[in-house]
């Protein structure tokens, strides 16, 4: 009886342990409008319009969801530049994503981000 209590908890620790979402908790930011038409470290171009984002190191192209924790507000990026560069931000947001999150007054917002590991 205790063996198979104590493989199940450890099959359901191995479980858990190879969970495939990744989650962060920081503050997010938003692209100033003088950096639209230029190039991304990923080499695309730079719009407001879409809803891109920059981390500072996930790979290119990876979807991650975002949660506004200041209101409850989500949207889903493409990460394709590299940054913020400002202490304790986790990720920069397009204008589009960041309006749709409710923060173009706030400027910076505590966000809650979740992807899938590769």
């Amino acid at each position: 009886m205790i063996r198979r209590m104590l493989l199940l908890f450890l099959l359901l620790l191995g479980l858990f342990s190879c969970s495939r979402k990744i989650s962060e908790t920081g503050k997010a930011s938003y692209y100033a409008d003088r950096f639209s038409g230029r190039k991304t470290a990923s080499g695309a171009v730079f719009r407001q319009n879409k809803r891109t984002a920059a981390h500072p190191s996930l790979p290119f192209g990876t979807i991650v969801k975002v949660t506004n924790l200041k209101n409850g507000r989500k949207v889903k990026v493409r990460i394709n530049d590299r940054g913020p560069f400002v202490q304790d931000r986790i990720i920069d947001l397009s204008k589009k994503s960041a309006r749709k999150l409710g923060m173009l007054s706030d400027g910076v917002v505590p966000v809650k981000i979740r992807y899938k590991k590769r």
